[in-house]
């Protein structure tokens, strides 16, 4: 369920470079630009930014810097409990859904 509700919600965003991971541990990386891949500038700390916007509705994710090159790139990873319930679930896709464009838009 978390797969496939990040994929529907996320997975054509022009701010994400990919999803992956297994199970309930996922990664998402965020991209300045799809196509290339190109990352953000590392000053923006666009990762502390998507935590705070998740962490305002409700949700707690793993920020992740440097990860191109341990300056450059960008990640958030997500690692519910195994216990969450569908519901749950359903609520940490929207509120990450939402969090990326908020951050991206806060620049």
């Amino acid at each position: 369920r978390l797969i496939a509700g990040l994929e529907a919600k996320l997975g054509q965003h022009p701010n994400v470079g990919d999803i992956r991971g297994k199970g309930l541990l996922q990664g998402i990386e965020l991209v300045a630009d799809r196509d290339t891949k190109a990352p953000f500038d590392a000053s923006l700390k666009l990762n502390q930014r998507v935590k705070a916007e998740a962490m305002a509705r409700g949700v707690v994710v793993y920020p992740m810097p440097g990860t191109i090159d341990g300056v450059q790139g960008d990640h958030i990873v997500l690692a519910p409990p195994f216990i969450s319930t569908d519901a749950e679930i359903e609520e940490i896709i929207e509120a990450v859904a939402a969090a990326i464009p908020a951050a991206i838009s806060s620049n």
